[in-house]
């Protein structure tokens, strides 16, 4: 007699089975798409990032269009859909989806660096104010049995690139789930 699969098993499943799930980032939505968007201070100096995304994605994933402004142009910053625990900036935010896709395979992940930037896939400099613009891969499923919303909770963050990965201040999330 086998028994019944535990709430985690099923939810991923059902996570699988579906062909769409409804993705919601940060506080807004709207009709076509969903829009998240998350300001921090630090200091005087001011971070924003924003995200666009389509309201549904396949179990595949989807392509969502990240924003930033007011980051620091000598530090280079990581974008990605990573696991979080805690306040932005108490602890680095991990495992992240494609880890560090360094020959654009995933999409999941991108480099935003004024030292080499541009050099390979899915990277670029920053622009004037510290800004960039990134298109990354999302999915509910990071992978190891870390599902988004079921076994962890998820945002789209920026943080310091390899250069100096201790410094949090340059954490910032946009919350992510996945229906």
């Amino acid at each position: 007699m086998s028994a019944a699969p535990s709430p985690r098993t099923a939810a991923r499943a059902g996570v699988a089975a579906f062909s769409a799930a409804a993705l919601t980032l940060g506080l807004a939505s709207s009709a076509s798409a969903a829009t998240g968007s998350r300001t921090i201070v630090d200091g005087s100096t001011t971070y924003h990032l924003s995200l666009t995304a389509p309201n549904t994605a396949s179990a595949a994933g989807a392509n969502i269009t990240v924003t930033g402004t007011g980051y620091n142009a000598w530090q280079g910053i990581y974008v990605g859909l990573c696991a979080v625990s805690g306040s932005q900036g108490a602890n680095k935010p991990t495992p992240c989806l494609g880890g560090q896709d360094e020959n654009g395979n995933t999409g999941a992940s991108y480099w935003v660096s004024n030292f080499g930037g541009g050099t390979l896939p899915n990277s670029s400099a920053f622009g004037t104010g510290g800004s960039f613009s990134a298109t990354i891969h999302v999915k509910a499923d990071l992978g190891g049995g870390n599902v988004c919303g079921d076994t962890v909770d998820c945002a789209v963050v920026t943080r310091a690139d390899h250069t100096d990965a201790g410094d949090r201040k340059y954490d910032v999330h946009v919350p992510v789930t996945f229906s």
